[in-house]
């Protein structure tokens, strides 16, 4: 199969906006005027739904998982480039005029399906850093940053370079209200005890 046309098939896959899918569903609401605004599991945890945060991750970590799965079985060498093309169409849908998550979730399916081992030090830095500063958008620009480091000398690097950068990216918005001390502050425990 074209490695180009795998690469739009997981584009598509990416796009897929779960989150704003099972709020529509089952509450009835649009997600993107809820909370942050933002499409992906923190804000459906803000929802107070553990459930539907539970579906939004699992579906939105599976789906970088299997399309790198497809690109594996139909078109083999091309699992880099549909890694990126997932985390891009997640971060930019097509079904949502581009505009959509920061891809995080979406990234640990992939870190997962990569390197289980680098999913569990990945998870844990996420987790320690959000109960530590109870600041969400941090353990995840934790994370991303270190995804080149817990790669680094597999053929696989550069893609997560990329990736990191694309969730950078997404984040610009949070890096900023980090700087000014205005961002907004996420307590898990707080959260889960609702």
């Amino acid at each position: 199969m074209p490695i180009n046309f795998v690469a739009i098939l997981g584009y598509f896959l990416g796009s897929i906006p779960f989150g704003l899918i099972f709020v529509k569903i089952f509450l009835g609401k649009d997600l993107r005027q809820m909370g942050s605004g933002n499409i992906g599991t923190t804000n459906v945890l803000r929802t107070g739904n553990k459930l539907l945060t539970f579906l939004t991750l699992f579906f939105d970590m599976g789906k970088g998982a299997i399309a790198v799965i497809f690109a594996e079985h139909f078109a083999p060498g091309a699992e880099a480039l549909v890694a990126v093309s997932v985390v891009f169409g997640h971060n930019f849908p097509a079904f949502l005029n581009f505009k959509g998550g920061k891809g995080f979730a979406t990234t640990m399916g992939l870190v997962f399906y990569f390197s289980p081992e680098a999913f569990v030090i990945a998870g844990l830095l996420w987790l320690t850093v959000v109960l530590l500063s109870k600041f969400s958008s941090l353990g995840a620009l934790s994370v991303l940053v270190s995804l080149p480091f817990l790669f680094w000398g597999t053929e696989i690097q550069m893609a997560f370079l990329l990736i990191a950068l694309l969730g950078i990216g997404r984040h610009y918005e949070n890096i900023g209200r980090l700087l000014k001390g205005t961002e907004g502050q996420t307590n898990l425990l707080k959260m889960f005890k609702k």
